[in-house]
């Protein structure tokens, strides 16, 4: 893996950004994550996994795969699987091993791997104990603009990687960025200038708006829109396919779209990818329909990754 070398720091306003957000007059600063950091002029970062832990032998499969990918490529790698899938479709669903459980899955991986991990919190009083084995903690889309949710899991001094709620306008993030950021400032040691530079960050994720019933779609200017704001930004390849209550009472996608949309993101310019993948994604018992089958995924992830070194350099 790639050695991080945050040189900002990461408590920039993103008050210095216009309404908009402008990419170009903006510093991104680097967001540390366990041993490596995103953003700036650091080396792609690849959050990837399956949907939902179903088991320790598939995470760490998958996870294996994954990292041997992105050692061959240069890209910084976090694991990410969900131990409670708090928000599908039908209550009858599986929603994953549970907090317990699945915090020890996500160790495992961690000490098997080497690599940082991160899973969804969907709940406050969750971010304590993911904090105590996570080295990010990512907000679900739905629950983008829950200010109890973002103060807790920002309280635990973790980055987070916040979803764009597919509701919200791009630069509505900004008061995701300004919550994050003001509970940040009041932790002990905050602006003490402790050398840990990047610590404690926030970065923004991309994964469709909704478009009428059924569909999303994707907003390319928002991508630069949000990094206008200071922070890293992460494009969601697979939830953007994705066809909310498509199969009646599952969600459906098109994970023939995948990676055109994630080629066109990293021609847009993002900090990284976020994809989930599965060796069966049709048996998968959560987002089957947009996961990219393993087997493919090294070859997608080469050719978007060859975009993203194009044009790596024309970004700020």
């Amino acid at each position: 893996m790639a050695s991080p070398n945050p040189s900002s720091s990461s408590n920039a306003s993103p008050s210095s950004a216009n309404a908009h957000g402008s990419a170009g007059s903006v510093e991104v600063a680097p967001v540390r994550i366990g041993s490596i950091a995103c953003g700036g002029n650091q080396p792609m970062v690849l959050i990837a996994g399956p949907c939902v832990i179903e088991s320790l032998d598939l995470c760490l499969q998958i996870a294996t795969s994954v990292a041997a990918t992105c050692e061959a490529l240069g890209i910084q790698y976090v694991f990410k699987a969900s131990f409670d899938k708090a928000n599908r479709t039908s209550g009858g669903a599986y929603r994953g091993p549970g907090l317990d459980e699945g915090l020890d899955v996500l160790r495992r991986v961690k000490e098997a791997i080497g690599c940082p991990v991160t899973t969804d919190i969907h709940m406050p009083e969750q971010a304590e104990r993911a904090a105590e084995v996570c080295d990010l903690l990512q907000i679900p889309a739905f629950l983008a603009r829950q200010t109890d949710l973002l103060v807790a899991c920002a309280a635990t001094g973790k980055p987070l990687n916040v979803k764009k709620g597919q509701f919200m306008a791009p630069t509505d993030m900004r008061y995701v960025v300004d919550k994050v950021r003001a509970t940040r400032a009041e932790l002990p040691g905050a602006g003490l200038g402790t050398g840990d530079a990047g610590a404690g960050g926030v970065m923004l994720c991309e994964r469709g708006t909704f478009f009428g019933y059924g569909r999303l779609v994707n907003d390319m200017s928002g991508l630069p829109i949000m990094r206008g704001f200071g922070v890293p930004v992460i494009f969601d390849a697979t939830h953007s396919v994705q066809q909310p209550g498509g199969l009646g009472g599952a969600t459906g996608g098109n994970r023939a779209m995948v990676e055109p949309l994630a080629r066109a993101a990293a021609a847009v310019g993002v900090d990284g990818m976020f994809f989930e993948t599965h060796p069966n994604p049709d048996q998968s018992p959560s987002d089957g329909p947009n996961m990219v089958p393993l087997a493919d995924f090294s070859n997608v992830l080469r050719r978007v990754h060859e975009i993203w070194r194009t044009v790596a350099a024309w970004r700020s």
